[in-house]
């Protein structure tokens, strides 16, 4: 039978070496890639449980989402398992209600998870905390944290923000209005701050009452526009602080027979499949969500791993992608990336 002393044989490497490779430990490139080739061509099948059982390791890490309505987080659970699982690990998933985040807990602090990534957390978050406590590796994704000291990666919210305020200011539009999630989530505050930031950098300001913040719901955006629109003068452009609240503030604004792009520019965040679809058009600003998963695996490698760092923070840049729903006279799909100066 092939055992690892043949993998390191073949591969010119010491045993040790392939022990690192295959539980993810630092190693150059150039290494990892022959000891992969022995590998395949030794036929060496690891027995990844055994393995785990000698490190003390599960073999196992725990994704935490809160919101399968909004087709983001789908999307990004779909990257991030595929990652892990390319990685060799199992993937648990719980949702952050009552009963998951029991869960989660109960799996963090019985160590049946080498590492837990977080897609929507915030600093009140109950598996959060105890995962911080129990000393284990933690990446959060999507939703930065300024006051946690962790690896982080997320969307360069306040540059993507920025991009659709100057898309608007080129197409002309002055009276501005903002809808937002929940005030706790840091995204909706990021994309907000951004926002503001560019416009009045422009000279325009919003008017009161132009910023409404609620909850990351399709049900919060068709609300939150009927609001904007009923006002005496209405609001010419509406961004929205993620794609589902922009379908339903484009489905509110449908309902009363206002005409979007030409009274109401509407704009999200995400870039979700449902942007493209013609009922929608979304201009909207994408996040590079496989990027986001690869690099938010390999960080909590490392962590598994044992690698000594200091806490890495990486905010990927965005784009924005032009639709109907802010330009009548659009190239569909048309992506503009974030200036840096």
């Amino acid at each position: 039978m092939v055992n690892s002393r043949d993998v390191a044989r073949a591969a010119g490497v010491s045993q040790a070496t392939v022990s690192r490779v295959l539980s993810g430990g630092v190693v150059s490139d150039g290494t990892r890639q022959r000891v992969l080739s022995a590998i395949q061509s030794t036929g060496y099948a690891p027995n990844s449980a055994a393995r785990s059982m000698r490190m003390g390791r599960s073999g196992a890490v725990g994704i935490v989402v809160a919101d399968l309505d909004n087709p983001f987080y789908p999307r990004m659970l779909s990257a991030l398992s595929e990652e892990l699982d390319g990685a060799d690990f199992r993937v648990v998933v719980w949702l952050a209600s009552q009963d998951g985040s029991t869960a989660a807990v109960r799996a963090i602090r019985e160590r049946t998870i080498d590492g837990v990534i977080f897609t929507t957390a915030t600093e009140g978050s109950l598996e959060l905390t105890v995962a911080l406590e129990e000393g284990r590796p933690v990446v959060l994704v999507n939703r930065p944290l300024s006051a946690i000291e962790c690896d982080q990666v997320a969307s360069d919210n306040d540059a993507g923000a920025a991009l659709i305020a100057r898309h608007f200011l080129e197409l002309g539009r002055t009276r501005m209005a903002f809808i937002g999630g929940t005030p706790l989530a840091t995204t909706s505050g990021a994309r907000l701050r951004g926002f503001l930031g560019a416009i009045g950098a422009a000279g325009v300001e919003v008017e009161p009452g132009f910023i409404l913040e609620g909850e990351y719901s399709h049900e919060w955006g068709r609300t939150a526009i009927r609001h904007l629109l009923e006002a005496r003068n209405p609001p010419d452009a509406v961004f929205c602080a993620n794609d589902l609240l922009a379908f339903g503030a484009l489905d509110g604004a449908r309902e009363l027979g206002v005409s979007v792009p030409q009274s109401m520019a509407v704009a999200g965040y995400d870039d979700v499949a449902m942007a493209q679809w013609p009922a929608y058009s979304l201009t909207t600003v994408r996040q590079d969500v496989a990027l986001t998963a690869r690099v938010a695996v390999q960080y909590l490698i490392d962590r598994v791993a044992g690698e000594a760092c200091e806490s890495r923070r990486r905010f990927l840049e965005p784009e924005l992608i032009v639709r109907g729903s802010t330009s009548s006279s659009r190239i569909d799909g048309v992506a503009l990336t974030t200036e840096r100066g």
